[in-house]
């Protein structure tokens, strides 16, 4: 398994600040439940937590991409990267 950490710290910046987001808004979604407020709302805003989470999640396979995959074809390891997109694909599609 290929592990490297984020070369772009704007981009780490930009996926905290979206996950810190994400988490005032799942604790709103958690407080709705608690109150008994109307279903279709708190779909609405669980999905926009899922929305949100799916975009955070493409700038994640983006840096990856970018940087990890890019310095493991550098290094003749592409395959074993390839692979490890591979898994992860299929866990996220489970």
């Amino acid at each position: 398994m290929i592990k490297k950490h984020y070369k772009k710290p704007v981009d780490k910046k930009d996926i905290i600040r979206r996950l810190k987001i994400i988490d005032g808004h799942l604790k709103k979604v958690i407080q709705m439940v608690e109150d008994d407020k109307y279903c279709i709302d708190i779909l609405q805003q669980s999905a926009a937590v899922q929305s949100a989470l799916k975009q955070v999640d493409q700038l994640l396979l983006r840096n990856h991409l970018h940087c990890c995959v890019t310095d493991a074809i550098k290094s003749n390891k592409g395959d074993e990267a390839i692979l490890e997109l591979l898994r992860i694909f299929k866990k996220i599609r489970e």
